[in-house]
């Protein structure tokens, strides 16, 4: 049995621990509410910017633009947006139950990782990671975007990867957050050839040139999006986790309290019979 000391060690110890789980817990609040704003006022662009895409690619198809070629897939490369940091609850869990029956025991699956957590767990298993970018999950930038867009599309355009899926954590709100996978490239028009009426597009100077500028910017704009949902996903995984250990923390520091009392009152009355005791051998 422990001794009260050690008790009272241990009250001090969950609650240190208590302090820190809450400040975590107020600081990922303080940043949520400013992904949460960025993510939610940025997907209204997304979305359409990949509809009037899926539109110009469709009435475009024989332009010859490198990110349009479709080819028979033979490489396939996976982004993987992940988070830099843990103590965030089932959040990398969740992501990589989405991505491993994707990618495993496949030879063909080439991997660039966003975050710690995730190229770690790769790497440890021998998976090929072409590449990685570490230190702004939490708090992207658009400037990271355009890096990570720019490589994707140039790897694709060498053809080293026949096919491009993007996977992160699309945010709803702080406690429903969900693992998604989408198409990268080659860009996508079955949004296109789902309406009844396809448009059509007079393009000016040529084809060619509105979608070399165009394109890029879809990609840049996609994965910004994604990394502002995964930003917001991670920090409302990492302000639950947080408040749910506080509340455990207060409920083991109830319990360790009321042991102490128990073994604090057994020691009183064990020494008043000693006391007692003692006085009626003197008589």
């Amino acid at each position: 049995m422990p001794s009260t000391r050690d008790i009272r060690r241990r009250i001090k110890s969950v609650k240190n621990i208590q302090q820190i789980t809450k400040a975590m817990k107020m600081v990922a609040a303080a940043r949520l509410r400013r992904a949460q704003e960025r993510a939610n006022s940025s997907r209204p662009y997304t979305d359409k910017i990949r509809e009037i895409l899926a539109g110009v690619a469709a009435g475009a198809r024989d332009s010859g633009h490198p990110l349009l070629a479709v080819r028979e897939v033979s490489r396939t490369a996976y982004l993987i947006l992940g988070a830099d940091k843990g103590l965030a609850g089932a959040y990398t869990s969740n992501l990589l139950r989405e991505v491993l029956p994707q990618v495993s025991g496949r030879g063909d699956v080439s991997l660039l990782t966003v975050g710690r957590k995730v190229r770690d767990y790769f790497r440890r298993r021998g998976y090929k990671i072409d590449q990685q970018y570490t230190g702004f999950s939490e708090k992207p930038a658009y400037d990271s975007a355009v890096a990570i867009a720019n490589e994707v599309a140039s790897a694709y355009a060498r053809g080293d990867y026949d096919a491009v899926y993007l996977v992160y954590t699309r945010f709803f709100s702080p406690v429903n957050h969900r693992p998604t996978t989408i198409k990268l490239l080659p860009v996508d028009t079955t949004e296109a050839a789902g309406e009844e009426q396809p448009r059509e597009y007079i393009f000016e100077p040529s084809a060619e040139e509105v979608l070399g500028l165009l394109l890029p910017k879809y990609l840049e704009t996609i994965v910004y999006g994604a990394l502002l949902q995964s930003a917001a996903s991670e920090l409302g995984a990492r302000m639950t986790a947080m408040g749910s250990a506080t509340d455990n923390a207060e409920e083991l520091i109830s319990k360790l309290v009321l042991n102490y009392n128990k073994i604090r009152q057994a020691n009183i009355t064990r020494e008043i019979s000693e006391i007692v005791g003692g006085a009626e051998a003197l008589k």
